[in-house]
């Protein structure tokens, strides 16, 4: 990514921030003090660092010439294995998708050469999904700078503080 892009992007994150979420909290408490808004300041919070690492992965990616959709893709195929294949809608329901959203992920990864779709041996009817070559090493390549870029996003927190932050987003999620 050049200076230029970058400055792009964390101007844009700025733009994104919005007003200061405590502040944003005491005008909700004086204009509504029979409400607590506390929950807003953490869902607030939790989009907004969502959306900071969604950003830097994002600007990882763009150095590959990837979204993020195509990444997902990739990554839950090279996961399988080398050579190993998965239908268009196991690979789906692995990405929690609609395979509707499947086909164009995956025309455009198999336009750029990522991915070969191949008959189905024990189903004539069906495809099978598998990474190329050239995608395999492209997936190898672009791991390492991902699990680089989350380090550095995630690095104000040592192991104590990630356990407990999955632990608390778990929780979320499994009520939600």
């Amino acid at each position: 990514m050049s200076q230029a892009e970058a400055v792009a992007v964390r101007d844009e994150a700025s733009a994104f921030e919005g007003q200061d979420l405590e502040t944003l909290l005491a005008q909700w408490r004086r204009e509504r003090p029979d409400v607590d808004p506390a929950g807003i300041g953490i869902c607030g919070a939790v989009w907004r660092a969502a959306e900071r690492l969604r950003r830097g992965v994002l600007a990882n990616l763009a150095e590959h010439d990837l979204d993020f959709a195509g990444f997902d893709v990739i990554m839950t195929l090279r996961r399988q294995g080398r050579n190993q294949a998965l239908s268009p809608s196991a690979l789906a329901k692995e990405m929690m998708l609609s395979t509707s959203a499947m086909t164009n992920r995956l025309d455009r990864l198999e336009k750029r050469g990522l991915i070969e779709r191949m008959r189905d041996p024990d189903d004539r009817r069906g495809l099978k999904i598998v990474l190329s070559n050239q995608g395999f090493d492209l997936v190898d390549g672009i791991f390492v700078s991902h699990v680089r870029t989350v380090e550095k996003m995630l690095a104000p927190l040592d192991k104590k503080d990630r356990a407990r932050l999955s632990g608390l987003l778990q929780s979320i999620a499994s009520i939600c």
